[in-house]
């Protein structure tokens, strides 16, 4: 009998809380906003021109003229420091051209379009140094990243 009192209990327990019905419900996407697989030509030359002044202003050191085509939030971490850093990385001697383009998500996913630089004596398929530039959608250049094989 004492078994059966400390059964039974259970048993409610589990049958009342099977029965609760839920209120609310809300699904979340990790997906904020579905973006094109490809840049359209038309995007891909406006940011390569914008690219191209930063990088003969990088060259030149005019900060600027630099400043001007940064977004604000790539001014708030960028300092002297980064801009040294920067033009010791890419070698201002060979010409850039775009490798690939498409759309960069970040940390926090958001997605922005960016495209992907090597340099032009580079014939391989998958080139030893790569510049990739990360972009806002007005233009203004969000980041930029020369990353180097050391295979």
């Amino acid at each position: 009998m004492k078994k059966l009192f400390l059964i039974l209990p259970v048993f409610i327990m589990q049958f009342a809380f099977s029965q609760a019905t839920v209120k609310s419900l809300k699904i979340e996407s990790g997906d904020k906003k579905e973006q094109a697989a490809d840049l359209t030509k038309e995007k891909i030359a406006s940011f390569d021109v914008k690219f191209s002044q930063f990088i003969s202003a990088l060259k030149s050191s005019d900060r600027k003229t630099m400043e001007s085509l940064l977004s604000d939030k790539a001014k708030m971490v960028v300092t002297d420091n980064v801009y040294k850093k920067l033009s010791a990385d890419i070698n201002f001697n060979k010409k850039l051209e775009i490798f690939k383009s498409g759309y960069k998500t970040l940390k926090d996913g958001s997605s922005y379009p960016m495209i992907q630089y090597k340099y032009s004596d580079d014939k391989s398929s998958v080139p030893k140094e790569i510049v990739t530039a990360v972009f806002e959608n007005d233009g203004k250049i969000l980041g930029i990243k020369p990353i180097k094989d050391n295979k």
